[in-house]
Order: C-alpha cells, then structure tokens, then sequence
C-alpha cells in the first residue's frame, strides 16, 4: 500500500479518521442534549422525514446543516435560487449532488434528497479531510525539509480549532484539500497540474484567487533575477488563467442568472416564492440587481456587502467586540508566527523574497521556502481584519495556509524536545498524543497552544451544531 514505505502517512491517516470519528460523536452528543437556538439565519423549508432512515440521518448528522451549510444543502437541493445563493461557490454543491443523485441514489427508497445530501456532505468531508492531513504532511516534507516537523504539523491540523467545519456541509475540508496538493505540486515544479488543483479551490472558496500570488512571485523573481525563461514564464501565466478562471466564470453564471432578461423564464417552486416574499429574497427575473449595471459586474462583492455588511472597516463596531475577541487567539498566534520568521530572515522579507540571500538554515519554519507562505498569511490576515465578519477569520486562516500548523509544530519542538524520544514513559508512536498524555509535566506556553487547539475543538462543535454563534 502506499503508505508502508512512510509510517508517518500511516499515523496521518489514522489520526485524521480518528479525530473525524471524535468530531462526529460529539456533535450527536452536544445536539441531543442542547436544545437548538432560534438564529436568524437561512432556513428554508425542507421535506419532512417520512422514514425511519430520514429520522436516523437527521439524529446522527443534524447537527452538520446549520448555519452556511443551510445554504450549501440548499443549493444542492434546489440550485441558485435567491440571489444571496450566489455568495456560495459551485463545487461542494455539485459534489454533494453528484454524491446524493449518483452512489447514494439506491438509498432513496429509505431516504430523502436532504438527507442523501447530509450523508455525502459527512463522507465527503471526511474524507478530502483525512486527504489534506496527509497533503499538508507532503507539503510540509518540501517546504520545510523537514519530516518530523511535518509529521507534527499535520497531526495539529487534526485537531484543528476550527474542526467542526472540517466535517460540517461547509467547503473548508475540500478547499483545503485542493489548496494543499496545488501548493505541493507547485513545489514540485508541476505548475499546470498544481494550477488545476489550485482552481478546484477556487472554485469552492473566493479566498482561492490569492493562490496567484505563488505564481505570480516567481516570474517576478525570474526578472529581478535577470532570468528569462519564457517557457516557464509562459506555462506561469497559463496557470494564473486557470486559478482565476472558475471565480470568472462563477460571476458570468450570476450574471446571466440575475441580469439578463432570460433570467425571467426560469421557474421556482411555489413554497420557495413564498419564502421570498416572506424574507425579502431576490428571484431571478424579479428586479434586476444594482450590481447588474456596473462597469464590471460583481455579483460575489457586491452580496458580501449588500447582505452581509462586509466591507473595509465595516465590523469595527462595539457590538461586535465579542466576535473580535473570538478571533484574538488566531489573530495572535499568526501575528507571532509572522514577526518569528521577520526575525529570523529580516533581509528575505524586506527584499519581498525576490533577491536571493543566504540564510542561517534552509530548512525548517525559518528556512526561505517558507517565506511565500508567511507572505500569504499576512495578506490574508490583514484582509480578514480589515475588511470580512472577523469570526470567520479562524476557519479561513486555518483552512487555507499551512504557516499556523507549521509555526505550532516549530514552537512545540522547541518547548518539548523529549516529545520524539520515549523518556516519559509514552510509548505512542504519535507525538500530538503523547504531549497530551503528559499534561501536567508540559511547559505554560505548551498548554496554552494545545489548550486552545482543544477548547476551540469541542467548544466550537457544541455551538456550532446548536445553530449558536460560533466562528
């Protein structure tokens, strides 16, 4: 198989479906015994469960429909009805509906469109879940040259904070998935292969437009360098086209779906009129957008801001103070992540990574491949607090870059050198495990980080199944 030849890939993929298992038992648990909050949120209607098969999925797998994945569930269900639909990208729909509609469609006898829907969401997260822990160790072996620190890093994402939406009927597990094996093919100079992969990301998450910036800094690099190397300069720019694409093509659906007068002859069932009505949703045909008349249509952009209030310096508002500091803890651990490597390579950051410079290691989180990806953050860091719903700034973050993951696994080894040796008497072959099982002989900045890990863990997966504000 493949993985006798790495026993750390082994203990990936064990710990990964372990921790999905963990996740799964205990929303069951946190939605049976919490009673579910009444949230203004999305809630269409749905078809009432009219089998013991229905009854079960909804008591095992409730609790992974709240909040966004109403609007995912939906638009597999239904298609792009509301406009307000058109802030949710395509492909977790249309995986979730080629799941539900193709090897799940014997079962529909016993079970519901909805609840067919709410299986494949489970199956299909976790398994692009289990697929990214061991991606990101891939990733991490190249960028970091380092496969302890790799293998520790890929057993954080684990037990990531923000694992509840790992294996909820969100599109965080696939984007990650995408994300990390796009990167890691870029590293293995596989640019087109890794430009597909990374356009399947954008295709299911907005933030996957800032993967240009790979590609875009290494023909930089070239001219500063004074190489010229238009082959690869080429298949760089054809790459970019490919990870831009899906995010344009997304915004000429919309178009054509809200702004052209062919949008009027598409036809929505009655009960979801009626929920239009009632709600204030948009239809297509029924008034065309303001977006529509723009110099550049943006139908993503302009909902953000219309429904949801995202816009620069939108969410600096004092009722807002208990999202923000929802956020400190990400906020920072990534600003202390950051300011470590400008320590370490001062030179390498204020040149931007385009000169190249020797460094004291080439290997490990200080070492100068990293340096893209601590760029990468950044960006998205200043962006995600500058100008998006600063709660979402956890699951973003810890879905879409691998410095966090990375930083801990460094900041770890540092504090707790003992954890590859057996000294302690653990005989685990699993670091993350072993650090836990020794909890109170740990260092305080330990137990902080690994406290965080798992209060945001179950936290998190209690509130969020109970339609309770959560990141």
């Amino acid at each position: 198989m493949w993985w006798t030849w790495d026993p750390f890939l082994k203990e990936v993929f064990r710990f990964s479906l372990c921790s999905r298992g963990i996740t799964l038992a205990m929303q069951i648990v946190f939605n049976t015994l919490i009673p579910d909050h009444k949230a203004d949120a999305f809630s269409p209607p749905h078809t009432s469960p009219d089998s013991t098969g229905d009854h079960l999925t909804e008591f095992l797998l409730g609790g992974l429909g709240r909040w966004d994945a109403e609007h995912f569930l939906f638009i597999a269900e239904h298609g792009y009805v509301y406009e307000h639909n058109m802030a949710f990208f395509p492909l977790l729909p249309l995986c979730l509906t080629g799941l539900a509609n193709g090897p799940l469609y014997p079962l529909k006898w016993m079970l519901t469109l909805r609840s067919r829907l709410l299986v494949s969401a489970a199956l299909l997260n976790c398994f692009c879940f289990t697929l990214a822990a061991i991606s990101l160790y891939l990733l991490g072996c190249v960028a970091l040259q380092s496969r302890s620190s790799a293998f520790l890093a890929s057993l954080l994402f684990c037990m990531s904070p923000a694992s509840i939406f790992m294996t909820a009927a969100y599109s965080e597990s696939l984007f990650a998935l995408a994300t990390f094996i796009g990167l890691w093919l870029l590293e293995k100079h596989m640019i087109l292969r890794g430009c597909i992969f990374l356009s399947l990301a954008t295709a299911s998450r907005s933030n996957g437009m800032t993967n240009v910036g790979f590609l875009l800094h290494a023909v930089v690099q070239s001219l500063v360098n004074g190489s010229r190397n238009c082959h690869r300069m080429g298949r760089t720019f054809l790459g970019t086209f490919v990870v831009i694409l899906p995010f344009a093509l997304f915004q000429y659906f919309s178009y054509s779906r809200f702004c052209l007068a062919s949008a009027t002859k598409n036809k929505v069932p009655r009960e979801l009129v009626k929920l239009a009505i009632t709600k204030e949703y948009r239809l297509p045909g029924a008034q065309f957008p303001t977006w529509c008349s723009t110099y550049l249509p943006m139908a993503y952009s302009s909902i953000q801001s219309e429904y949801w209030g995202v816009g620069f310096l939108h969410y600096f508002q004092l009722r807002q103070l208990p999202n923000f500091l929802l956020a400190l803890p990400v906020i920072l651990l990534s600003t202390r992540a950051i300011w470590e490597y400008f320590q370490a390579n001062p030179y390498l950051c204020i040149s931007l990574g385009l000169r190249t410079v020797q460094l004291k290691s080439s290997s490990g989180y200080c070492g100068h491949r990293v340096f893209l990806y601590v760029a990468h953050i950044t960006a998205l860091v200043v962006f995600g607090v500058l100008c998006m719903h600063i709660q979402v700034l956890t699951r973003l973050l810890l879905s879409s870059s691998p410095v966090l993951f990375w930083y801990c696994s460094h900041q770890l080894q540092k504090n707790e050198p003992w954890i590859w040796g057996l000294e302690r008497g653990c005989v685990s072959s699993n670091p993350a495990v072993r650090l836990l099982r020794s909890w109170k002989s740990l260092q305080p900045q330990t137990r902080v980080l690994l406290g965080y890990f798992l209060v945001y863990w179950i936290l998190g997966t209690a509130l969020h199944v109970n339609f309770l504000p959560w990141t």
